[in-house]
Order: C-alpha cells, then sequence, then structure tokens
C-alpha cells in the first residue's frame, strides 16, 4: 500500500526476477476461516488458498473478479517491499510478503486462485514517472494473455498527453494512489486526464482514504469534488475507503459509478468481522452491486484466502458473494 521507489527513470521491461519457492500455493490456513463461523445457510468458507477454487465452484462461479493486483516493474517492487520490511518503522507493525515470488511464480499463483483476468496496477510516487510505467504495463500486458492492460497517472501537466495515449494503446484500468503520490485528485492539472478517463469508461481503482497512512490529501472530500465535475468517472475505492468507510460508502451510494474495492477489509489485520459494525454491514447488504473483490495480492501479509474467508464471516449470504468476487468486478473489468 505503499511505495517509497527512488529509482523512477529506466527502460522499463518486463522481465522480473526473484528467488522462486519450490511450491505456487505455500500460504498457510487461514486464521479467519477457523475463527469465525459463517451461517449454515452459506456455503462453507476455504480455509486455505488451495480451497479456493473449490469454493468458487461451489458457488457457481467462473472465476475470480479481483480488481485489485500489484505487478510492478521489478525497481520498484524492490523498493516497494523494502518499505514493508521496515514497517515495524512505517507503519508501527510488522508486515510480512506473503508472496515474496519472482513473477512468473506470482502470475501462476493468481490464476491457480482462480482469477480470470489479472490486474497490473502500477502507480508512482513522483513526476516523471507515471508515463514509463504505462509503457511498462503496456509490455507486461502484451507478454501475457491474461493480464489487464492498465495505466496509471500523477498530477503533472503531462498527464494530459499520456493518460489518453495509455488509454489508445488498449490500457483497461487505471490505479491512483493518493496518499503515496502526496496529490490531491481534484489538482486542476488533472481535468483532462480525468475527462479522457470519463470519456472512455475506463475504471480508476484510487487509493484515498486515510489508512494505513493519513496523507496530506487523503480523505473524500477531493474524491467528491472530482466526482461534482465528472460524475460519470468510474472509480473504485480501494480498501472500502479505509477508515473513512462511512464517507465513501455515500459516495457509492449518491453515483451509479463508484464502487468499493474490498482490500484488505475484515482480512483480521487491520479488523475483523466481527468488528463490522451493524450499521455499516446493513449498508454492505444494501450496496451488494458496489462491491468488488481487491486483495492488494501480492504485497499482503497474510494467505489471499482471509480476504475471502473474511468477507465470507460477515454472514451476507452467498448471493452477496457471488456479486462481490465475481459479477461487480467483471462488470467493471468487462469479464462478461
Amino acid at each position: 500500500m505503499n511505495d517509497s521507489d527512488d529509482a523512477a527513470t529506466q527502460t522499463p521491461s518486463a522481465a522480473q526476477t526473484a528467488p522462486t519457492p519450490p511450491t505456487a500455493n505455500p500460504a498457510p490456513e487461514t486464521t479467519i476461516g477457523r475463527t469465525f463461523e459463517v451461517p449454515e445457510t452459506m456455503t462453507a468458507p476455504p480455509r486455505t488458498d488451495a480451497d479456493v477454487p473449490d469454493y468458487v465452484r461451489a458457488l457457481g462461479l467462473p472465476g475470480l473478479a479481483d480488481i485489485h493486483v500489484h505487478f510492478l516493474p521489478q525497481n520498484v517492487l524492490d523498493k516497494v517491499w523494502e518499505y514493508f520490511d521496515n514497517a515495524a518503522d512505517n507503519y508501527g507493525r510488522d508486515w510480512p510478503i506473503t508472496y515474496r515470488y519472482d513473477t512468473d511464480t506470482r502470475l501462476d499463483i493468481v490464476r491457480e486462485l482462480g482469477l480470470r483476468a489479472i490486474p497490473a496496477l502500477t502507480y508512482p510516487h513522483k513526476p516523471g514517472m507515471a508515463a514509463w510505467l504505462n509503457e511498462w504495463n503496456a509490455e507486461f500486458a502484451g507478454a501475457h494473455d491474461d493480464v489487464i492492460h492498465c495505466g496509471t497517472l500523477y498530477a503533472e501537466p503531462e498527464s494530459a498527453d499520456y493518460v489518453p495515449a495509455a488509454i489508445a494503446a488498449g490500457a483497461k484500468l487505471f490505479k491512483v494512489h493518493v496518499q503515496v503520490g502526496v496529490f490531491s485528485p481534484d489538482d486542476e492539472v488533472l481535468g483532462p486526464a480525468w475527462k479522457a478517463l470519463e470519456e472512455a469508461r475506463v475504471p480508476i481503482v484510487i487509493h484515498a482514504g486515510s489508512a494505513p497512512l493519513p496523507g496530506t490529501y487523503t480523505g473524500p472530500q477531493a474524491v467528491a469534488n472530482v466526482l461534482a465535475k465528472f460524475p460519470q468517472l468510474t472509480f473504485v475505492i480501494a480498501h472500502m475507503g479505509m477508515p473513512e468507510y462511512g464517507e465513501f460508502a455515500d459516495l457509492a451510494e449518491r453515483f451509479d459509478n463508484v464502487y468499493l474495492d474490498t482490500t484488505m477489509f475484515a482480512t483480521g489485520y487491520f479488523s475483523t468481522p466481527a468488528e463490522v459494525t451493524p450499521a455499516y454491514r446493513e449498508r454492505l447488504a444494501k450496496l451488494e452491486g458496489k462491491v468488488i473483490l481487491g486483495s492488494d495480492f501480492p504485497n499482503i501479509p497474510y494467505p489471499y484466502v482471509d480476504q475471502i474467508a473474511g468477507l465470507t464471516a460477515l454472514g451476507l449470504g452467498d448471493d452477496w458473494m457471488r456479486s462481490v468476487l465475481w459479477t461487480n468486478g467483471a462488470k467493471v473489468l468487462g469479464l462478461d
């Protein structure tokens, strides 16, 4: 969820190398699935990553539509992992990377989990970085048939040119990280970029919530300001807007094309299913068509299955799970 990369300019390359594990799915058994029971009327949740495909099939789904997955240039990924390795200092708690493997292994893992299309979300933390990330994204997607061609942006004048260029090159999903980028989404310089994304109906996964660290420009107001000017933008609010859950849920209720992604929500790391208030649980039930599976793979400090088990433990029913795990994300990503 953070990026302290200082190596901004290098020739993009799809090749990434890192130690390969002996097996593609070595993650431990979920703690969420052992701790919280689900109603007997619901399909029993998976206990391990290896159980996820069977659970998905039991729900009658063709796969998972996870909208929040990261693949990055190796120099950027190294810096991201270095930041998380120092999470005790940066966040005040440890953050071990569960899926610290080479690119091919990580691709195999998400395929085995059931992702029908794989986002490769990237995001810059300073000017002059977004354009070459977009070049890398195009190359990476071109090398893998099931990878979604993604793009990103920064609050800089050049975004007026490279965002339409990325869309024209085939980008189908964008990522914006307000806290890492340290810019406001409603900066006027981004007007042309937002307009291009709105007209092209390209969804944007935007991390604008103030957790795990607040930023100068985090929070719901700037996002609301953008939507006031570009009401047809498709924003997917990362991490359910954590911790400003209510305010971002308000936006999802007000705007047809605003969604919430589940990344790290109710996984037991920041919060457990038991800590979700009855009022918010009721809102989520009513927002069944607006909640999309997100995971933050591979940069998560627990097994992937915890995300699905945690959502199941909310007890909102199999139909809600079907909507969240597949239907809503497939709609936004154009997988129908």
